[in-house]
């Protein structure tokens, strides 16, 4: 076999590439699997109190570990590093669904407890398999050939966002919670035979030294920043000493870590990288895209089961529209990039394409009809489609092996922290809104007194449940409420168009770099290549 593009695709690298996306599914479904057993969960094992904690401890080392798995692999080769990532995730699935059904641990911690530990060491595994899997698939197919695959990872991706939380809630109905966290074992099983069989990649014969000072500072500054994002405005106001002081730790944090990666011969991320232009620039647009994804899969469902009263058994249902864009565009463009051997052209009209979508979404108010919001949500998902597979592949092309590892991870990694950043600012700009226009309806003598006092205490934790209190309470007062909520979401989509619209100005002045048709590996032969484009783009 060889790396070209005309070669095909070969037995070798079609098994490869399924043991690939076995990983990419583990890795894309859990992050919406669990989201409709929450309630069952806590009803079981107790401690309302710690339920944000089942996500937030899964969120945190997941985010911390991807950067690190990226170096991992670059010294010690894809395979070994992505089987144990595989494996981690596996212990922690087993464990998470055997929370609170271990004597030995019932006796020092209560079931809440547990899950959150063992959801942890669950986002420890997690972090490595979207990244790992992007990565091992940069060494086997030629920049040419990526695009038309990275696009079928995508669809993975996609298809999760609405399967998930539909396999969560049937399996939660018809067996027990558990069975979401069971689930991942076989899969992942499958997924280590693969790729324990067939991927052999070359591993470097160099001795190595890892940055434990820089691996510890990216854990805190990441950590705290993603703490932050948490529980900014929930838990904690955003000028509260906790918050404030978090801020603070991230700040240091990521100074002492620039420092450091800087002054060191082998740091975690070698921060020379974004002197490229490609890289710095796919990784500043990729932040904006894990925003805009943000707004997209967690306050659309908010305006269309508050505002529209849109029903749903799960919030994936709701996203459908978007979704089915997504996946359309996605596909198209890989074959699209492997054919023309090109991707800024995709990359610029997707960011356009996002940012009047989102725009379009700023325009719903309680008369927009559901043909119109899925038709709104069909034009954003059809951006972010075009998108999406251009940046992996981007970054891919202007490094050398080497490198390949923490050049993928850091596209990982800018989305999952825009994700979270995004969190912080939506949730910010959401709380702001809602409080002036309630406290005007308020004054204006348009609100209840009672009205005000749910919609105080739901602050951006928005739900039909809320306005059934308010129904209750004062019945007269939903049209309004309803009017509230569609203006403050819409000020919302309009912060989400700027930041794509920002992204979509950073995805023009990428540079325009045709494709390579050499793989880096060759799976038949297991021969290195230099198939990398050079550094300097």
């Amino acid at each position: 076999m060889s790396g070209a593009t005309g070669s095909g695709l070969g037995r070798e690298r079609l098994v490869i590439l399924g043991g690939l996306m076995l990983g990419m599914l583990l890795g894309s479904i859990d992050q919406s699997i669990v989201s409709t057993a929450l309630p069952t969960i806590v009803g079981e094992l107790g401690g309302t109190g710690s339920l944000s904690w089942i996500v937030t401890a899964y969120m945190i080392t997941v985010a911390v570990t991807t950067p690190l798995y990226g170096k991992l692999s670059d010294i010690y080769g894809r395979s070994v590093i992505y089987e144990f990532s595989i494996a981690v995730f596996l212990v922690g699935s087993a464990l998470s669904g055997l929370s609170g059904d271990i004597p030995v641990l019932n006796e020092y911690l209560n079931g809440m407890t547990q899950i959150t530990i063992f959801r942890a060491l669950q986002g420890i595994g997690a972090g490595g398999l979207i990244a790992m899997a992007t990565t091992i698939l940069g060494d086997i197919f030629s920049p040419r050939e990526r695009g038309k695959y990275m696009s079928y990872m995508m669809l993975i991706f996609g298809a999760s966002t609405v399967g998930g939380p539909v396999l969560g809630g049937w399996l939660t109905d018809q067996f027990t919670w558990r069975y979401i966290f069971y689930i991942n074992i076989p899969i992942g099983l499958a997924a280590i035979a693969v790729i324990h069989r067939y991927l052999d990649l070359p591993v470097p014969n160099e001795t190595h030294t890892i940055d434990y000072l820089g691996a510890a500072l990216l854990t805190v500054a990441v950590g705290a920043l993603m703490l932050v994002t948490s529980w900014g405005g929930t838990r904690y106001a955003w000028e509260s000493t906790q918050i404030l002081g978090l801020a603070a730790v991230t700040i240091i944090g990521t100074a002492l870590f620039v420092y450091q990666e800087l002054r060191v011969d082998e740091p975690i991320f070698p921060i020379r990288l974004l002197r490229k232009r490609t890289i710095a620039g796919v990784d500043l647009l990729s932040f904006c895209v894990g925003i805009g994804m943000l707004g997209g899969t967690t306050y659309l469902p908010v305006f269309l089961q508050t505002v529209l009263g849109q029903s749903a058994t799960n919030s994936g249902l709701l996203l459908l529209p978007l979704v089915g864009g997504l996946m359309i565009t996605n596909f198209v463009t890989g074959q699209l990039m492997t054919r023309l051997g090109r991707y800024k052209m995709f990359t610029v009209l997707g960011a356009a394409i996002t940012t009047v979508g989102y725009y379009l979404l700023s325009t719903m108010g309680v008369t927009t009809t559901q043909t119109e919001s899925s038709v709104f949500m069909f034009i954003a998902g059809l951006g972010l489609g075009f998108v999406m597979p251009t940046l992996t592949v981007a970054v891919q092309n202007v490094v050398e092996r080497r490198n390949l590892g923490v050049a993928t991870t850091s596209v990982t990694f800018s989305r999952s922290l825009g994700s979270g950043i995004g969190v912080a600012v939506f949730g910010a700009i959401l709380s702001n809104q809602l409080t002036d226009r309630i406290a005007s309806s308020y004054a204006a003598g348009e609100l209840h007194q009672s009205t005000v006092q749910i919609l105080s205490s739901a602050g951006s934790n928005l739900s039909p449940k809320v306005l059934e209190k308010i129904a209750e309470a004062a019945g007269g007062d939903i049209p309004i409420v309803k009017g509230v909520l569609a203006s403050s979401l819409d000020v919302l989509f309009l912060s989400g168009a700027a930041i794509v619209g920002f992204g979509f100005l950073v995805a023009l002045v990428l540079p325009n770099i045709d494709l390579g048709e050499e793989a880096h590996v060759d799976v038949e032969s297991e021969a290195m290549t230099d198939g990398g484009r050079p550094l300097d783009d």
